[in-house]
């Protein structure tokens, strides 16, 4: 992933999004680009139209901060994409080297016992620990029978993104079908402009791209948000229809990975739906090892 391309299609994907008078400037009726002017912005961000077409042209090197935060208020950036955009500056400028905790490889990344026993201390809901990339590294036994689906078909390989975008069985577990792919891509391309040079992350965008269109047409976009809490709605092949709230905390002893745990509203037919799946999921267990004892 070329560092100048993707800030260059950012930028311009952002300005394309500010209709002018959501920038108290006159609308017009002769524009030929959607969204605001290149000098446009500049005079919002006061400085000069050469200056930020230098910027636009993805050549962030040496940008100093107060720059970024005009650009950023010029844009009328959030917080997600801020932070997306100082990381790209950061990348740019190879700070980001110096300002980010080293991380380990996440291939070779294994869970301490203590995460594991962490983990498996969470018994009324899905529980597990993913990467920036969205693959599922950890997990507790109701997140496995929870992700029955991804763990069924080999080619998604604990991946959440392979999964809903490639895997049919996607469409029916999530019934936001296009809500978690909006997500989905924006955690991806978030986790690109952290670490840009993840030859994992470049495989697997390049994998997608190549499979999917709503992951093309979706990535295109260069949309990003902060994915830390909220509720979501699935259904599960065993227990059907879950509406689940989530709540995502950065591991500050593994810099990059998220710990991630699903709960039910406590008395709804979700906090049911998930005690039926502890028992399916322990239901097969016990079938599985006496499978085994069998064989034996």
């Amino acid at each position: 992933m070329d560092n100048r391309e993707e800030v260059r299609e950012f930028l311009t994907s952002r300005r394309a999004k500010i209709r002018p008078e959501q920038a108290g400037l006159p609308a017009g009726s002769r524009r030929r680009v959607p969204g605001l002017r290149r000098s446009e912005v500049a005079a919002l961000a006061d400085m000069s139209v050469e200056y930020y077409a230098k910027l636009e042209r993805g050549n962030l090197a040496g940008v100093s901060p107060t720059v970024l935060d005009a650009v950023a208020r010029a844009l009328r950036l959030d917080d997600a994409e801020r932070a997306h955009f100082l990381h790209l500056a950061q990348a740019a400028d190879g700070s980001d080297a110096l300002v980010r905790p080293r991380r380990r490889a996440t291939r070779q990344w294994t869970p301490h016992r203590s995460l594991q026993w962490a983990l498996d201390a969470v018994t009324a809901g899905p529980a597990f620990v993913r990467n920036g990339r969205m693959d599922l590294l950890a997990v507790n036994p109701l997140a496995r029978a929870f992700y029955h689906d991804v763990y069924a078909d080999h080619h998604n390989r604990a991946n959440l993104a392979r999964f809903n975008f490639l895997d049919p069985a996607s469409r029916r577990f999530y019934p936001d079908w296009d809500l978690a792919s909006d997500v989905a891509v924006a955690i991806l391309r978030t986790e690109a402009g952290r670490n840009p040079h993840d030859k994992g992350l470049i495989d697997l965008v390049g994998e997608l791209s190549t499979r999917s269109d709503a992951f093309r047409t979706r990535w295109g976009a260069h949309d990003v948000r902060h994915h830390g809490t909220g509720t979501k709605r699935f259904h599960h092949a065993a227990v059907g229809e879950l509406t689940l709230a989530y709540e995502g905390l950065e591991m500050a002893a593994e810099p990059g990975l998220v710990l991630t745990i699903y709960t039910a509203e406590p008395g709804s037919p979700s906090e049911e739906g998930l005690r039926l799946l502890a028992s399916w999921a322990a239901t097969r267990r016990a079938a599985s090892a006496t499978g085994q004892e069998a064989t034996h």
